[in-house]
């Protein structure tokens, strides 16, 4: 099988029915042990040896339609020191319907050759499916790795058919050679497969737009801000928050349920999935400008989404779609009495009032994203406010200790505030929070 000129005799005898012969780096078409065809076992004399020939499926003996798959032939035996494989996929209805297609590796250890259906004609220099339906991958020259001992292995893709075929079937032969020069003391294993079908996953699709600020929900992400992820097919596994085990010595997860998402190929850190949305930290490193977002689910990635990174991209979180979320010292709620009844109360002209939101921007120190804050962690540039249009005085601005992303920014309120549902807006290096949001005040 592995020898560099064929013998046109013995050729003949090997491959019948008859076709042409095959070229100096490779055994010819139909050698794979597909029923009818041959595997060179009437070729290469040694017997059977005491290795064998496997392929690797990353999946399972699974396939889904139209999903490649990166396959990896090897043999084995640790009395040979040449190798060379060759496989094919079929339907499991019938020995003559091609199974898919094969793509070479990059290291140049594997090659196509392709055969009409009567066997008797190949082609090593292009593969047209209507006159060479049938595909085998084989090894090349500098694929059989000549003097390598033990095991040699081969490492190519296979494309399954794009619809659902039924049971496909994976013939291999594999070829453990002596180097003597011959076909005689070469080992030949054969081997097949059975790969059953499994549902296409669906793609997880980012909405137009669809990627936004986690508090304000309005276009455009902070470095290392909470952002929010809406769209279709985004989780297999239903709606969940992250677990506390799932929180390493304060490392915050980049997957739950085989969800990820990429910000600029950077990971974000997931604290929230369903089907339709994700809530994630977005990474501090990914830079500032356009960035392409990409959600991926159990290996299938979405198409990327644009969004706009900013340096800082300041927002408060919400109550009810309006009310800033806004609590006093002892954490007692901010807010209408009707917002949560028996729990929020408006607060009073002159009152420290603790606003909740993220996007603001570097601290000192420096915390990245993807961990939990420990410690100080103040803003380097600290924001303004207004409520109702009256200038408020920010008394401390920093990370919330244990959370991550999260900023406390303590203001008081001015003394001449009037009652009512008052707009609170804070500018971050330049950038402003957006309007619509409120405080209620009352004396």
């Amino acid at each position: 099988m592995l020898k560099s000129i064929f013998i046109f005799s013995a050729l003949l005898f090997c491959l019948m029915p008859t076709h042409m012969f095959g070229n100096a780096s490779g055994p010819g078409a139909a050698l794979a042990g597909v029923p009818g065809e041959a595997s060179c076992t009437s070729c290469h004399g040694g017997g059977g040896g005491s290795g064998n020939v496997t392929i690797s499926f990353p999946n399972g003996l699974t396939y889904t339609p139209g999903v490649k798959q990166t396959l990896t032939v090897t043999i084995t035996d640790s009395a040979q020191r040449r190798w060379g494989f060759e496989a094919t996929a079929r339907t499991s209805t019938s020995t003559k319907a091609m199974a898919g297609s094969f793509t070479v590796g990059a290291d140049g250890y594997t090659q196509l050759v392709c055969a009409n259906t009567t066997l008797k004609n190949e082609s090593f220099t292009g593969c047209p499916s209507t006159a060479y339906p049938l595909v085998y991958i084989m090894h090349t020259s500098r694929g059989t790795q000549v003097g390598k001992t033990g095991s040699g292995s081969f490492t190519f893709t296979w494309t399954p058919p794009a619809t659902d075929v039924g049971n496909v079937v994976l013939y291999v032969a594999g070829n453990a050679a002596n180097n003597n020069g011959s076909e005689s003391g070469d080992h030949i294993y054969t081997k097949s497969y059975t790969l059953t079908s499994t549902p296409a996953v669906p793609k997880p699709a980012i909405s137009q737009a669809g990627v936004v600020n986690g508090a304000s929900y309005q276009p455009g992400i902070g470095a290392g801000s909470w952002i929010t992820i809406n769209g279709t097919n985004l989780s297999k596994t239903g709606a969940r928050t992250w677990r506390a085990d799932e929180i390493v010595d304060g490392a915050l997860p980049t997957q739950l349920d085989g969800v990820s998402v990429t910000v600029n190929g950077k990971p974000a850190y997931i604290e929230y999935i369903s089907d339709t949305q994700i809530n994630a930290q977005a990474p501090t490193d990914a830079g500032v400008g356009v960035a392409s977002v990409v959600v991926t689910v159990n290996g299938v990635a979405s198409t990327a989404m644009s969004s706009q990174v900013l340096g800082s991209s300041p927002a408060f979180f919400l109550w009810g779609g309006k009310y800033a979320v806004a609590t006093r010292g002892d954490y007692s709620y901010i807010g209408p009495t009707t917002l949560f009844a028996g729990t929020t109360t408006p607060a009073k002209p002159g009152d420290v009032v603790i606003l909740w939101g993220t996007g603001f921007g570097a601290t000192n120190p420096a915390v990245p994203a993807g961990v939990q804050v420990s410690g100080a962690a103040y803003l380097a540039n600290a924001p303004s406010v207004t409520v109702g249009g009256f200038s408020a005085q920010v008394v401390g601005a920093a990370l919330a200790p244990g959370a991550a992303g999260l900023y406390q920014i303590a203001i008081i309120l001015p003394a001449a505030l009037p009652d009512g549902d008052l707009e609170v807006i804070a500018q971050a290096d330049g950038v402003q929070s957006p309007s619509g949001v409120y405080i209620t005040v009352q004396q």
